[in-house]
């Protein structure tokens, strides 16, 4: 049955099998490509098949060459991006500028909390740096909970003011 399914689609087929691919691939070349890989299924079609209706078979191999094409196409276009498009991509790393003026507000924002009054930057340092709860820095110098706050507070709004006059 395979020569008689290739003669129908180099026969009677053929043109229209084209514009078929045409209009779903949009692509000469894949249409070329769609068109000879539909040949190609057609051959391997065993000889003992038995195919009611030759024209419909083979517009089904088509129908499955076409949606691979797409799927396909997806696939590749998802993978890669044209060159032009790639240079406009922003670099997820910092460039050296951003390094040294984070640097330097680090440096900054060090010197503020080490200004800050010696049990205000203890209890900050303790709550931010180390990661102690508020409760375990009361027992571990010995002041209220209530203290251990307003010194967390005070410092917060310490470096929230030097924030602001860093991003000036």
């Amino acid at each position: 049955m395979s020569r008689s399914l290739l003669h129908l689609l180099a026969t009677e087929e053929e043109g229209r099998l084209i514009r078929f691919f045409q209009q779903r691939l949009r692509d000469r070349e894949d249409a070329a490509d769609a068109m000879q890989e539909t040949a190609l299924r057609a051959l391997q079609v065993s000889q003992a098949t038995l195919i009611e209706n030759p024209r419909a078979y083979l517009f089904q191999i088509a129908k499955s060459v076409a949606r691979l094409t797409i799927m396909r196409q997806s696939r590749d276009r998802s993978l890669s991006i044209p060159l032009e498009e790639g240079l406009a991509v922003p670099c997820d790393r910092p460039d050296q500028e951003h390094i040294l003026a984070a640097r330097q507000h680090l440096s900054i924002m060090a010197r503020e909390i080490e200004s800050l009054p010696k049990r205000c930057q203890e209890v900050f340092v303790l709550s931010r740096i180390h990661g102690l709860s508020n409760g375990d820095i009361a027992a571990r110098l010995g002041i209220s909970r209530n203290m251990v706050e307003k010194h967390i507070i005070k410092a917060l709004l310490h470096c929230r003011a030097v924030r602001a006059k860093i991003n000036l």
